[in-house]
Formats: structure tokens, C-alpha cells, sequence
């Protein structure tokens, strides 16, 4: 597994290395190991221990996020699309941050096979370009609905180019309710602990 560094300190890509031949492929698609050794144990310190799996699938146009769960039931996640194409974004929503409101997007596809980490402290949130995307998420905490939160998926200011027309957007109205980011008070601080 390669590990690709985003312009944000936290969020990275991993790259696995696929086998392919006549018959199609064969890749890792996850190490707890390896992930630990490249990336929990050298920014975080500790492993970081995945224990919940998700799968959506979204037909285009459809958008999710922008998702956090608040403390103290805060997530980490591995994503990645295991049919079709999304443009995956993480916005930085930890204060203090110099990257505070920034965000970094990445194409995840069937055909890259391309995971992006996304730590505690961002908000999370995909589009979907193809006909059909199915998504998976790995969480390292469980789904508490009390704890539940986001930063709306049309807060203009955080100059996410979702790369569709807007007019072709679904959205729920969940995800339209959400405070934009200058109406949010981050629980989130750069000089805390979060893992």
C-alpha cells in the first residue's frame, strides 16, 4: 500500500498495489497492520482500530455530507468506491488549524481502487459522478445518532467544486439543514488530542 500525502495535514490517500492478469485482479484491500506502521502509529502516535463497515449506494447527481460525529463518539474513516466514481471530499473543522474551513477532495473509483483516510476532526462528504456508485466506509467508532453532526454540503465558502451541474444535485433534507461553517462552534481543536 502507497500512501500519498494530501495538501492537509491528516487526510491521506492509499494506494494499493494490484495484481492483474488474464483472469482480472487481485489487491489487499485493507492491513491493520500495515495501516498502522505507515500512518496510525507515525501521526498518531497509537493504532487506530477500525470496528464498524458501511456501504451506500447513490445514483448520480446524489450527494452526501457533510458528516462528523461530535465527542466524545468522534470517527475516523477509510472510504473508498468499489463500483463507479465519486469525487470524495475531508474539510478541516478543527480550530486552530492553519487549514481550518480548507478542504481536499480525490477521485475514488472502481478503477483507481484508491482509499482516502479521513481522520477525527473533518468533515466528510461525497458526490457521485457515475451512473451508480457503491461506497464503503470503515469507521473506527460506532454510529451514535446522538452524536450525529455535519456542516452543510452548500456552504459556498468552502469553494468545494463538486464538478456537477447544481441544478443536477440530490440532496436529503438532512444534509440541506446542516449550519453552514461560520455558523459552527468546532468542538475540534488542532492542540487536542482527538485519538
Amino acid at each position: 500500500m502507497e500512501i500519498i500525502k494530501t495538501r492537509i495535514d491528516g487526510p491521506v490517500i492509499l494506494e494499493p498495489k494490484v495484481f492483474g492478469d488474464a483472469r482480472g485482479y487481485f489487491f489487499e484491500s485493507f492491513s491493520q497492520r500495515e495501516f498502522d506502521e505507515k500512518v496510525a502509529i507515525p501521526q498518531y502516535g497509537h493504532p487506530i482500530i477500525f470496528v464498524q463497515d458501511n456501504e451506500s449506494m447513490s445514483c448520480y447527481g446524489v450527494m452526501r455530507g457533510l458528516h462528523f460525529q461530535l465527542p466524545p463518539y468522534t470517527q475516523s474513516k477509510i472510504v473508498r468506491c468499489v463500483r463507479g466514481r465519486v469525487l470524495d471530499v475531508a474539510v478541516d473543522i478543527r480550530k486552530g488549524s492553519p487549514t481550518y474551513g480548507q478542504n481536499v477532495t480525490v477521485e475514488l473509483s472502481e478503477e483507481n481502487h484508491r482509499q482516502f483516510f479521513v481522520p477525527k476532526g473533518f468533515a466528510h462528504g461525497f458526490v457521485v459522478l457515475s451512473d451508480i456508485a457503491v461506497f464503503q466506509y470503515k469507521c473506527d467508532q460506532f454510529y451514535h445518532p446522538e452524536s450525529d453532526c455535519g456542516i452543510s454540503i452548500l456552504d459556498t465558502s468552502l469553494q468545494i467544486d463538486w464538478q456537477i451541474p447544481m441544478d443536477k444535485a440530490i440532496l436529503s433534507d438532512k444534509d440541506t439543514r446542516h449550519a453552514k461553517l461560520a455558523e459552527f462552534n468546532s468542538p475540534f481543536d488542532i492542540n487536542t488530542n482527538l485519538y
